[in-house]
């Protein structure tokens, strides 16, 4: 079955795990990104639809957070009981996650329809009326198609945990594809404006969840039976804990974004010139971009680590721990260097990036502050990156709640706290200081993490 994990050097694995998993999730952020391009460059949307882009974006982490939370965990679940050669108990556990995801995406839809107006207010959204109607359309579409991002979101790991990366990249790259041939289309030429680009996004996403169950129809390692599709709670029980700091990693960005898009509503009110209705959008749509491009950076970075799961879950379940820390200390190497190139084009070509998004059709109020705004906000990224490796590293070993305490410090009491905390001194600018002071905190604690974890692991070998 999958004995090549426990054989094979781990640096071939990882390349062959983890590449596929990093175009995966690149794929996958591009239907946001692809959104908030095409908008920011349609003269009639722009900075408004910029903005509401960003209002809209933490309500779709949270259905990602669910599915991740289930996909994530019944993934690490899953590759350590093929470690152990537990294949029955593997293809139940899988079973139950699709029932799961299914339910809860249904929900989440209902609850999102109920409450659309107040949701959309309660993350920035009420910042003037254009973008406020915008986020309301944008909103309502995306919404529609909750089920089918929960769906192809959450079964993209369980695809990897049966040993298929290249099959879990080409269900997301599918439906990618077509969100980048749709949005032009029914943005520019139908001029359906966001709710074109939510249509495109939706089309995309079913796209994907057609590919991903005609896989699970012929899966190589699990067999999927009739009496594999019930909840087995006992089961869940097991598999949701290793999928926690997934979710945590994730909804914690719910909060921090919404701290952050209601501190720049206030302190943007107070601005000289953000204060004026014509310009208060910018800090908002500026924030959003600079957040999609850290979108991109953290997806290789998840990417690198989530593709190590089967691999470090499959050695710690047949006793390798010794390449489970090998592996630990090679992914270290490559998400720091992930994190310097990242940081070389935010410090560097911050005027490029924006060019991408449309600046040339805005004030120059808009590139000055999205410059201010990349230099600042993403000056940390290497800590940003080893912090983000090491949380989803540490749940694959099975330690699901030193994971989970970890992310929860770092999104939650330090994003959320030094979010709300440094605009009170500094203004909008102590938006702009709140993540990279978070991330610089977070990195002592992570190096305290990683170096116990990696002595445990030298030691017991």
């Amino acid at each position: 079955m999958n004995d090549c994990l426990q054989t094979e050097r781990v640096s071939v694995l990882m390349r062959k795990y983890s590449l596929p998993c990093i175009i995966s999730l690149l794929t996958g952020a591009l239907y946001n990104i692809v959104d908030q391009v095409f908008i920011a460059n349609a003269t009639y949307l722009g900075s408004y639809g910029n903005a509401a882009n960003t209002v809209v974006f933490p309500l779709t982490v949270i259905a990602l957070a669910i599915s991740v939370m289930i996909g994530d965990g019944v993934c690490a679940f899953v590759s350590i009981l093929n470690g152990r050669k537990e294949y029955k108990n593997a293809s139940v556990a899988v079973g139950s996650s699709i029932l799961l995801l299914i339910i809860s995406s249904l929900v989440l839809c209902a609850l999102y329809l109920t409450f659309l107006d107040p949701l959309v207010i309660a993350f920035g959204g009420g910042v003037n009326d254009s973008t406020l109607n915008l986020s309301r359309e944008y909103f309502f579409w995306i919404t529609l198609g909750i089920p089918f991002y929960c769906f192809g979101q959450g079964i993209n790991p369980v695809i990897r945990s049966d040993g298929s990366p290249k099959s879990a990249m080409a269900a997301t790259l599918c439906g990618a594809v077509v969100n980048i041939i749709l949005d032009p289309l029914f943005i520019f030429v139908f001029r359906w404006g966001m709710k074109g680009a939510a249509l495109a996004t939706v089309a995309g996403q079913v796209v994907t969840v057609i590919y991903s169950v005609v896989y699970l129809c012929r899966m190589k390692n699990i067999k999927l039976e009739k009496s594999s599709f019930s909840l087995h709670l006992k089961l869940v029980k097991k598999y949701i804990p290793l999928g926690m700091c997934s979710f945590f990693s994730q909804i914690s960005l719910v909060f921090a974004m919404a701290a952050i898009n209601n501190m720049v509503k206030k302190y943007g009110a107070l601005d000289p010139v953000f204060s004026l209705s014509r310009y208060a959008q910018i800090p908002m749509a500026v924030l959003g971009i600079v957040m999609k491009f850290f979108q991109i950076v953290i997806s290789i970075v998840v990417g690198m680590a989530a593709g190590c799961i089967p691999v470090a879950g499959y050695n710690i379940g047949c006793g390798r721990k010794d390449r489970a820390a090998s592996l630990f200390r090679l992914l270290l190497i490559c998400e720091a260097v992930t994190g310097a190139v990242a940081l070389f084009f935010a410090e560097v070509m911050p005027y490029q990036i924006i060019g991408i998004f449309g600046a040339a059709n805005e004030s120059p109020y808009y590139t000055a502050f999205a410059v201010k705004a990349f230099r600042i906000y993403l000056c940390m990224m290497i800590p940003a990156c080893i912090n983000k490796a090491s949380f989803i590293y540490l749940q694959a070993l099975g330690k699901a709640w030193l994971s989970t305490a970890l992310s929860m410090v770092r999104e939650i009491v330090f994003g959320v706290g030094f979010a709300l905390l440094l605009p009170y001194f500094y203004g909008l600018d102590g938006v702009l200081y709140s993540m990279p002071v978070s991330d610089l905190l977070t990195l002592i604690l992570s190096a305290l993490a990683i170096r116990a974890t990696m002595k445990e692991l030298d030691s017991d070998y």
